[in-house]
């Protein structure tokens, strides 16, 4: 290692006054110094303070800019040379170096930004607001033909597409079809694979979705599917599972996915039609998932409820019911949930047995499963009286209804079973519905709904519990005592903070709760006079009205 110290101080020297030859000479013996032992050569570099000189030979006009390059991007395999070379300057150059045409200087330049930036998303930060992307993306159309090149390319792309900031560079560069026609070439699982790291995050963004799209990049994705489905390589395997996930995340985009439905008759949504039948996990839960996406938009959804889609996802549940795959589970009720929000379609649904088939799954105890089923429930009964009823007085729904109420461990799966206790009473405005709910215990959940910190989903508790007053009082009331009703109600009442709708169905069930003696006895105690009163001057018409009949209402009877 003497002889390293001799070659840095040599290197200094010849340094300032560019001596080539020498300094060519001390350049192959730091290479090879690094590559016998590069911690140790990395750390002598770093004191002998040869690197605030490595920023002036790193010009356009130096001849030894790659063998530069190349020892930068060495040391800086180390974590601890990283900030020693962004303090020596060295950033600024070596992005310069990226308008370079000799390749090997390229390649040397793009590894050492790489591993200096590696792990530190300011620094990247830093490259993005300096240009680079577009350098580098107009690099990899021109060296596609030189594999180190490309992969360099790749990687930096793979590191920097994970920064928010990048995807508007991106976006505004023709990545999307540069790297399509990368893919097209490859063979190699490695190499696709490398491409796919890179595919997966800027594909989040939606004007790359669509550039991806139009670039071709599904008829590529559908293609190995059809060639991976019936392997059992590991390779085809993974292969697979990323083309279909890569494939479903282009379908998150509204204008992608539109350019994809083609009105129901686009060659990519009847292909993704054919997975969900298919015997592939994989393939029935990217199908699955495809249907939920193209489900996003009313038009799409009557379209494929007209056209069958409901039976074959009913089918797919069927041959998972029994230790089914709880992915494609969760993937076929979500598009089911899709499909049932508009009107048309929740009366084509219900006959077609959605509900029967939905229910299969109530002994599921798994949260993401639950969740679903029961916003698929939720959105069916939307103003369907009469499955609401029969939903409603379905003892075992209930009573299932009534135990996820407190699976406080899933937010998710606790609020949607509050809410479709409240849709079962609302939707069906039935008198069995309600006994069989309060008989199962359901009052003191609807009452704690109406507390919650969402108003949505406080309002839809508050008309569910008028509906129970106005039509099964007497059977409901001692729940509704112990469930320290009227002082939730007198509390909302006073809440400033509380919405307008708020209050206003508050008052309504105050009055609705009159004709019960023991809460009439609560609503006396509690002075609800002055709360009301002053709501009388409320700037909402509607409460303003509604706090005048009230206060009569309750004057009266006093």
């Amino acid at each position: 290692m003497d002889n390293l110290s001799d070659t840095l101080k040599k290197l200094k020297i010849t340094a300032v006054d560019k001596t080539e030859d020498s300094l060519e000479g001390c350049l192959d013996c730091l290479l090879q110094a690094l590559a016998q032992n590069n911690t140790e050569t990395s750390e002598k570099i770093q004191a002998s303070g040869i690197l605030q000189l490595f920023a002036s030979l790193l010009t356009p006009q130096s001849s030894c800019k790659a063998k530069v390059a190349n020892i930068i991007a060495e040391v800086a395999k180390n974590e601890f040379m990283r900030i020693p070379c962004v303090d020596a300057g060295l950033i600024s150059p070596l992005v310069q170096l990226l308008n370079s045409k000799d390749q090997e200087v390229l390649l040397q330049t793009g590894r050492a930004l790489g591993n200096i930036c590696y792990d530190s998303h300011s620094l990247q930060a830093q490259l993005i607001n300096m240009g680079v992307i577009p350098t580098l993306v107009k690099l990899l159309g021109i060296h596609c033909q030189n594999a180190a090149l490309t992969e360099m390319c790749l990687v930096a792309f793979g590191n920097l597409a994970e920064l928010e900031s990048s995807k508007e560079q991106f976006a505004s560069t023709n990545i999307a079809e540069e790297l399509v026609k990368l893919f097209k070439k490859q063979i190699e699982h490695d190499k696709r694979e490398m491409i796919f790291e890179v595919l997966a995050p800027l594909a989040e963004n939606d004007a790359i979705k669509l550039q991806l799209v139009e670039a071709g990049l599904v008829e590529c994705l559908l293609e190995i599917v059809q060639q991976k489905v019936d392997s059992d390589k590991e390779d085809d395997i993974t292969e697979l599972k990323t083309g279909s996930d890569l494939m479903v995340l282009l379908l998150l985009g509204d204008e992608s996915m539109q350019k994809l439905f083609e009105g129901g008759k686009g060659g990519v949504f009847q292909r993704v039609l054919s997975w969900i039948p298919s015997n592939n996990h994989q393939l029935q839960l990217a199908g699955a998932l495809a249907i939920a996406n193209f489900a996003r938009n009313d038009g799409n959804c009557i379209h494929m409820v007209d056209n069958g889609i409901v039976e074959k996802l009913m089918d797919l549940l069927d041959r998972h019911v029994e230790d089914g795959n709880v992915t494609v589970q969760h993937a076929a009720l979500s598009a089911l949930r899709n499909l049932a929000i508009p009107v048309i379609n929740k009366a084509k649904m219900l006959s077609a047995g959605v509900t029967e088939a939905v229910l299969k799954f109530l002994k599921s105890e798994m949260p993401p499963v639950q969740f679903k089923l029961l916003g698929t429930l939720r959105m069916l009964i939307d103003a369907q009286a009469e499955a609401a009823e029969q939903l409603g007085k379905n003892v075992k729904l209930v009573e299932r209804l009534v135990e996820w109420c407190e699976a406080k461990d899933h937010a998710g799966v606790m609020g949607e079973s509050n809410r479709l206790l409240s849709a079962l009473i609302r939707h069906s405005k039935s008198k069995d519905v309600i006994k069989t709910i309060v008989q199962s215990g359901g009052i003191k959940h609807l009452v704690t709904m109406a507390t919650s910190e969402h108003v949505i989903m406080q309002n839809e508790a508050l008309v569910a519990l008028a509906l129970i007053a106005a039509l099964e009082l007497g059977t409901a009331e001692k729940d509704l005592e112990s469930a320290k009703l009227v002082q939730i109600l007198h509390r909302l009442l006073a809440d400033e903070r509380s919405a307008p709708e708020i209050k206003y169905n508050s008052m309504v069930l105050i009055c609705a709760l009159m004709g019960s003696e023991c809460l009439h006895k609560e609503v006396q105690d509690l002075a609800f006079l002055d709360v009301v009163s002053k709501l009388r001057s409320h700037e909402n018409k509607s409460v303003a009205q509604q706090a005048s009949l009230t206060e009569q209402r309750l004057t009266v009877e006093s």
